[in-house]
């Protein structure tokens, strides 16, 4: 029985994780009503940016968070100001503008390419004061780094909720995913809210590589599984909603680490994506989706 409770909490942890990687996603979507296809490649060039920030450093896996978010909003920043702005400007009376996905698949595959062409395929560990260390909770161990994942998880929808509900930007950005024309007749300038929102999902992959890096491997192509997850927890939450999005992860972690108790890794993945159509089928909107999402 302590076991199968084990494995919950194991699947509550790397489940909080999963959410962290899909918060960004759904955060530009719900208000950009695009989907980021280089999502997971944004979180891959985080984790290199931490892995390297721990070796030639050798400081707390954590301060890496310092450096690499705001490294991670400044580049989304500037990548949604200089690359998809122009789209969004030439499909101005398009509510959901397509070529940004095409856009996007392709930034998808130059930054893996180069971080292949840069770093090589091999896989490296970051050695951390974190990496292999347990904690003995009631007879039962869980890794620290994936406790330390699931406070930070907290701590970030915490900050997003209030950040989105009571700041001043919160509300022109919440404004903005409802009505763009009638948020800018009310002086709110379209673009910048967009630029803030991308820079912002891009540093949610940021805290989320920082949380990867202590267990997990640093490789080319490392966001692509983490992608693919995002896309059906953003999905499966409802498109545009943060606690969705972790909720919708810990779900998938759970389903993961105790389907694994009773079937091979594959069925496991099976019985993700069989869980999510079922949901998708009794409720196509998601399980947190409601038609406004904000």
């Amino acid at each position: 029985m302590i076991g199968y409770i084990e494995s919950v909490i194991n699947g509550i942890l790397m489940g909080s994780i999963y959410g962290l990687t899909a918060v960004g996603l759904t955060l530009i979507f719900g208000v950009m009503k695009v989907v980021n296809f280089a999502h997971g490649s944004i979180l891959m060039v985080g984790m290199f940016a931490a892995y390297w920030f721990i070796k030639l450093t050798g400081f707390n896996p954590y301060l890496a968070l310092f450096v690499v978010v705001p490294m991670l909003y400044f580049f989304g920043y500037y990548m949604q100001k200089i690359v998809i702005k122009p789209i969004f400007e030439a499909e101005k009376h398009v509510r959901e503008p397509i070529t940004v996905i095409i856009v996007t698949t392709g930034i998808w595959y130059v930054l893996d390419n180069l971080a292949l062409l840069v770093f090589g395929a091999e896989f490296r560990v970051a050695e951390t004061s974190v990496t292999g260390k347990m904690v003995e909770i009631a007879e039962m161990y869980f890794p620290l780094a994936k406790l330390i994942g699931l406070g930070l998880t907290l701590l970030l929808g915490a900050y997003l909720y209030w950040f989105l509900k009571h700041s001043r930007m919160g509300k022109a950005v919440r404004a903005t995913s409802l009505d763009r024309e009638a948020a800018t007749l009310m002086g709110i300038k379209q673009s910048r809210i967009y630029n803030v929102v991308f820079g912002m999902g891009c540093a949610c992959c940021g805290v989320a590589a920082c949380v990867l890096v202590p267990f997990y491997y640093v490789y080319p192509t490392v966001g692509v599984p983490f992608d693919i997850k995002a896309f059906v927890i953003v999905v499966l939450g409802g498109l545009g909603s943060i606690p969705g999005a972790i909720l919708g992860g810990i779900i998938i972690g759970i389903i993961e680490t105790v389907g694994a108790q009773f079937m091979a890794a594959t069925w496991t993945e099976m019985l993700i994506y069989a869980f999510f159509l079922v949901v998708l089928f009794v409720k196509p909107s998601g399980l947190f989706g409601l038609k406004q999402d904000y």
